[in-house]
């Protein structure tokens, strides 16, 4: 099976509050459990604020070195799961219900490389 990357991008701005991220996490769990339960869970986590971030670039040979994200924008990478689906419909199947729990955008992108078993 193929691996795919579920990126969660979530707005800038205050976390939602803790009542409905309870929920969001109870029906992630089982998502997870799902996916573990059929063999297609790889790896999942969510990510601290873009402001923890450091950015590493190459320039004239040196490596320059600076916090924060790399780009400023009105949504950021706020987690991600990779997943294996025998194609893409299996894997956007499980972004949709990654999608219908979150309340958030998800991207689903197979992975480089990758030979269909």
């Amino acid at each position: 099976m193929k691996q795919y990357l579920l990126s969660m991008y979530q707005p800038q701005g205050p976390s939602p509050a803790p009542e409905f991220l309870r929920e969001v996490m109870a029906e992630l769990a089982v998502l997870r459990r799902e996916l573990e339960s059929t063999g297609s869970w790889v790896f999942g986590q969510g990510l601290h604020d873009p402001g923890t971030a450091t950015v590493l670039r190459p320039q004239g040979g040196e490596v320059l070195v600076t916090d924060g994200p790399f780009v400023e924008g009105k949504e950021h990478l706020g987690g991600f799961t990779i997943i294996r689906a025998p194609d893409l419909d299996a894997a956007l199947a499980w972004g949709r219900r990654y999608a219908l729990a979150t309340t958030l955008p998800i991207e689903v992108r197979p992975f480089q490389g990758e030979v269909e078993d």
